[in-house]
């Protein structure tokens, strides 16, 4: 990726690193490295309150832990069950305000051993994120850290019996990869959309959800944000409303048209049996077709006390929301008025939408997020967080992209309030795009290994000397290479912002749609500053160029076999910024097309570029005056008047390569 900043690392980081890389290890099962063991053993919370900088926040963590109704290890943790937020967060602060690397590594390791897995390993990737202490640490992907979260069931049974027998039974179902380990064909599920299930059950799709939201988690206090988090309710819109934007693009080329809308007073039209079960056996909750929502449910489990009657909450917190874009103000607590159509408006609305702590009356605008999730993913009924309550697994969920759409309306009401922008705002003055130029747009499913090993129980001398190892075996939609060039003619040398979308130019009926009436489908494919001459430019790009996608992440085996080699001076070893590493799946960016060719639209944005203020988004060169999604934030009224001479469209077929019999791999072994 151009533009990215690495950093070389040197013996300090590169031991930090390699520990934090053994806490992920099985965490399912108490470790066998004896030096962590020994650490659990002699750490010490009561008397060694000074390890922390605000030791008041480790106290009442440990006050957490003693009491009985803190999460027990083999229980299932959920980041939208209150209870266990709050305790997830408790045991964040004991990370995060170590006064050294040394006191922050123990307690992790402490924890490792006597705390849930699920909230472990939640608690802690966050602290690696904001913490000084871990700048820089790459984290092993979450899909190989809970396969169970990612996988079938009964791939998850394949790779435990497989391990039981290791040679014996299950021989004829498993092929080679390596030496070492071994490949599990891996179906995706079977439901309504089934035919989008490559997509919406993607690993790197669903691990860029999970990340994002460990990079600004919407309860994270803005004092503990590494990052300037001025910007996080519009950042909260934006990568939604892109995953929405890239979701409809796929739909167009499977044949299907607008993501349906939710509507609460009538029955579900969308079953789904998500075919996960969590490391302790239990079945994800299902969702069956018919299902009534506008039925409040007092729950008896005294832990989803806070569920009660979630249709009603949502109901308020919904119709409060709605109020107050057409009041154009919201009320904080003690009854001051915060304008809605204000530079700053929006974001508020974002945070009040996210519920964030600094949304400006949470009580009454609700934790609408939580309640939501709970009720769409019909979970009250098993006793067990449903797909929805896990940032790692929503996306398989068709529902999760209605969900989404009815979260993006609010922020679409605001900005019809707000009205189109005016023509100066668009109109770059002498600068003109006068054509774009793209290859051949060619999409593919390629295969796929991902290491399961951690779904199963080892011993010592497994755990020790990682003897076994076992994958899983997908087809993923990925595309080629391309390259693009953009003529632009300025009078005058200037720097400008270049952005890149690719958006519908038909709909499901083969009608072309108005840009007024499509603005929001379309998908940022790259954003880039460049400086402009006077006269004619060329500017050139390569697919794999931007800094907003990423090549796979590293996998666990891979990055600490590097960090050993560089320990020992066999090798250098980079890393880069999380918000650079954790970013978009570049094997996505484009749909998937069709054989004949599906026909897109390209449409590029060449507007003033002014120097990024927010450090947490200068990668992402932010425009100051404008949102994240300029242009294409607010309505378009007359489309004359939104076509100024530095925009431009231009029509693409995106075309698709099938493998033998591709059109079954959904259904049957590869």
């Amino acid at each position: 990726m151009s533009g990215v900043q690495y950093k070389v690392a040197d013996k300090v980081f590169l031991e930090k690193q390699k520990d934090i890389l053994r806490l992920f290890q099985h965490v399912h099962q108490p470790t066998y490295f004896k030096d962590l063991i020994e650490v659990a053993k002699t750490f010490k919370f009561e008397g060694h309150w000074d390890q922390w900088t605000k030791p008041e926040y480790v106290k009442e963590f440990w006050q957490f832990y003693q009491e009985q109704d803190f999460l027990k290890q083999d229980e299932i943790f959920s980041v939208f069950h209150p209870e266990h937020l709050k305790q997830a967060i408790a045991l964040f602060k004991v990370f995060y305000y170590a006064k050294d690397f040394a006191t922050f590594y123990k307690s992790a390791v402490w924890a490792r051993q006597h705390v849930n897995p699920g909230m472990f390993v939640y608690a802690l990737s966050v602290a690696v994120f904001h913490c000084k202490h871990t700048e820089g640490i790459i984290l092993p992907p979450i899909y190989e850290i809970f396969p169970h979260y990612f996988f079938t069931s009964e791939v998850i049974t394949k790779a435990k019996q497989y391990k039981q027998h290791y040679w014996g039974t299950y021989e004829h179902e498993v092929e080679h990869k390596e030496k070492s380990g071994y490949a599990i064909n891996a179906d995706y599920t079977k439901h309504t959309e089934e035919w989008m299930s490559y997509f919406t059950e993607d690993i790197g799709m669903n691990a860029f959800y999970y990340y994002k939201n460990i990079f600004m988690p919407f309860w994270l206090d803005h004092d503990c944000i590494r990052f300037d988090a001025t910007k996080r309710g519009e950042w909260f819109h934006y990568y939604h409303n892109q995953i929405l934007a890239r979701y409809y693009l796929e739909r167009l080329s499977n044949g299907k048209g607008k993501i349906p809308t939710i509507n609460y007073e009538e029955p579900t039209q969308f079953e789904y049996y998500p075919a996960l079960s969590y490391f302790n056996g239990k079945p994800f909750p299902a969702r069956p077709k018919n299902a009534k929502l506008n039925l409040d449910v007092e729950e008896t489990d005294c832990s989803l006390k806070h569920f009660s009657y979630c249709y009603t909450q949502v109901e308020d917190y919904e119709r409060r929301i709605r109020e107050a874009i057409d009041m154009g103000w919201v009320y904080t607590p003690e009854g001051k008025i915060i304008y809605l159509y204000t530079q700053e408006g929006f974001e508020t609305l974002g945070k009040i939408v996210e519920s964030d702590p600094e949304s400006p009356h949470v009580r009454f605008y609700g934790y609408l997020q939580m309640v939501t999730r709970h009720l769409l993913g019909y979970s009250h009924h098993a006793l067990a967080p449903s797909v929805l309550e896990h940032f790692e697994t929503s996306m398989r969920d068709p529902m999760f992209y209605q969900f989404c759409k009815r979260m993006m309306y609010f922020f679409k009401k605001h900005q019809h309030h707000m009205g189109p922008y005016e023509k100066q705002h668009l109109f770059m003055h002498g600068v003109k795009v006068e054509d774009f130029q793209v290859d051949k747009l060619v999409t593919f499913f390629d295969q796929y290994f991902t290491d399961i090993s951690n779904a199963v129980t080892v011993d010592e001398k497994e755990f020790q000397q990682k003897s076994f190892e076992v994958y899983a075996r997908q087809f993923r939609l990925n595309h080629k290479p391309y390259n693009y060039k953009i003529q632009v003619s300025s009078d005058k040398s200037v720097d400008a912002l270049v952005k890149v979308f690719i958006g519908p130019k038909y709909d499901e009926f083969g009608h072309e749609v108005e840009m007024k009436h499509n603005y929001m489908n379309f998908f940022e494919l790259d954003r880039f500053k460049y400086t402009l001459k006077s006269g004619k430019n060329v500017i050139e790009r390569n697919s794999h160029e931007n800094k907003f996608f990423n090549q796979e992440h590293f996998t666990f085996k891979t990055l600490y076999n590097q960090v050993e080699k560089a320990l020992t001076g066999g090798e250098t070893f980079k890393y880069q910024l999380p918000q650079e590493y954790y970013t978009f799946p570049q094997r996505l960016m484009l749909p998937r097309g069709d054989v004949s060719g599906k026909t897109y639209q390209f449409f590029v944005v060449v507007s003033h570029y002014e120097q990024p203020k927010s450090d947490a988004f200068c990668h992402f060169l932010v425009d100051t005056h404008y949102s994240m999604s300029y242009p294409l934030d607010r309505p378009i009224e007359f489309e004359h008047e939104f076509w100024v001479p530095n925009f431009f469209c231009k029509d693409v077929k995106v075309y698709h390569e099938e493998l033998v019999n591709e059109k079954e791999f959904t259904y049957k072994k590869f």
